[in-house]
């Protein structure tokens, strides 16, 4: 791979990471304003 293929793999690289962690606040948001965050509530065994 070239220099410029590389660094443009890191740029998407970034892009990604950033959207995940995005998402899990928006996530984490959702679930704390609806009441849900007990997650050992969901486990029934």
């Amino acid at each position: 791979m070239s220099d410029k293929e590389k660094s443009r793999v890191n740029v998407w690289l970034v892009i990604g990471a950033l959207v995940l962690i995005a998402l899990l606040l928006l996530w984490l948001t959702m679930a704390d304003l609806f009441g849900d965050t007990d997650v050992a509530a969901m486990i029934t065994v």
